[in-house]
């Protein structure tokens, strides 16, 4: 069960209300279990956010299936789509940090994160991010924050040595939106891991997000001499289409690559299959896995929505919800203090989109990297990426 909170209306009253109506619903002890869950359902995040929502209600709508928590408490999801809207989400967090639930979860972006945890954390309360990939957040926010993805300096490596290794790119032009955190984190990483592999950085031009002049630029790369062995766009989703289409139009063939922000259907659907070809990215899980877990995922999205999960988001946002449930379950507790123990103890815990454990570093998983190509509109499994279990800090 869960409820989608109209932030625009959102109000202390409000969330007093729906605690008193839940509490009710399920009477004392038995009383549910909140988890608040932002997400920009609509707006330019949808494509990430609305299938990370989607995901999120999904997993509490199985534990409660599975006879919930606690000796039967039901886990309630308190939604809320803060419209891709920097200032609603931070507004809309101030106002529910003080409601009586024992974590949240949510959002595919690291600026959305960075507007809405840290209410979370001056309160005590843990925030898991689904999507969001930038390693600096859990220091820059604090221990409250985890990630339930792996990190951009994880993610640039897998696609700069796959690159480098695979595709025996040694010059690539850097496409940079300058507009968001998780962009120009993930470009500053490939930058790095390119570099420290032998490969160089001909020319790097950075963007904003929405204005769609790729055209341009694309036919400033096919006049390079001499020419570069690839693309690496670190964009949103809302731009990866046109920057296929448009790369493609140009006349040109060589591989493009990008991180999980090209994990979206306007990779295939903007381009057409025709086009889209030679596209290679970084992502959290891969639909074809035959694996146990990934199918049972699958069915169960499928079932409950009456389609196929759109991208890995969707995953992460269950995973986000399982790891909560899980750490709820380990604490014996609702005390967030509690629950922020044991979730910053999670060893091994088995989520849709990898294996999750925050012994490496604090708050950040160390997990596999899928890297997938789409191939005349086909997402196909091109190598999986395994990190490296070592100890590493970061700002």
């Amino acid at each position: 069960m869960s409820y989608l909170i109209s932030t625009a209306l959102l109000t202390c009253c409000a969330l007093v209300a729906f605690m008193a109506s839940a509490a009710v619903s399920y009477g004392g002890d038995k009383a549910p279990v909140i988890i608040g869950a932002f997400y920009n359902v609509t707006g330019g995040m949808g494509s990430i956010d609305g299938p990370g929502m989607e995901g999120a209600k999904l997993a509490a709508k199985i534990a409660n299936a599975r006879g919930g928590i606690l000796g039967g408490r039901k886990v309630e999801i308190m939604a809320f789509d803060t419209k891709t809207d920097l200032k609603l989400a931070s507004s809309s967090a101030a106002t529910a940090s003080r409601a009586a639930m024992t974590a949240a979860v949510g959002y595919g972006d690291s600026d959305f994160v960075l507007a809405a945890a840290p209410h979370f954390q001056a309160r005590g309360i843990p925030f898991v991010t689904s999507g969001a990939t930038d390693p600096t957040l859990p220091g820059r926010i604090g221990s409250r924050l985890f990630l339930a993805a792996f990190g951009d300096d994880d993610q640039a490596s897998a696609v700069a040595e796959y690159g480098y290794q695979r595709l025996k790119a040694r010059r690539i032009v850097l496409w940079t939106d300058r507009s968001t955190d998780f962009t120009r984190t993930l470009s500053r990483f490939f930058k790095e891991r390119f570099i420290l592999l032998g490969g160089k950085i001909v020319e790097e031009i950075s963007f904003t997000s929405g204005d769609g002049k790729f055209k341009d630029l694309a036919l400033k790369l096919k006049s390079l001499h001499p020419k570069a062995d690839g693309l690496f766009a670190a964009s949103l989703p809302g731009d990866a289409g046109t920057i296929i289409r448009q790369v493609r139009e140009a006349g040109l063939s060589l591989p493009i690559l990008s991180g999980d922000g090209f994990d979206t259907e306007f990779a295939v659907s903007v381009p057409g299959p025709k086009l889209a070809n030679q596209v290679f990215f970084s992502t959290h899980m891969y639909r074809g896995d035959r694996s146990r877990r990934t199918q049972d995922f699958i069915q169960s999205y499928r079932s409950e929505y009456n389609k196929e999960p759109e991208s890995a988001f969707a995953a992460l946002g269950f995973d986000a919800v399982g790891l909560v449930i899980d750490a709820i379950s380990r604490a014996d507790s609702t005390e967030t203090r509690l629950v922020a123990e044991a979730l910053a103890n999670t060893y091994g815990y088995e989520g849709v989109t990898g294996t999750i454990s925050y012994v490496r570093r604090p708050g950040i998983p160390a997990k596999d990297v899928s890297i997938l190509e789409i191939k005349n509109g086909v997402y196909e499994l091109a190598d999986v990426w395994k990190p490296l279990y070592r100890s590493t800090s970061l700002p």
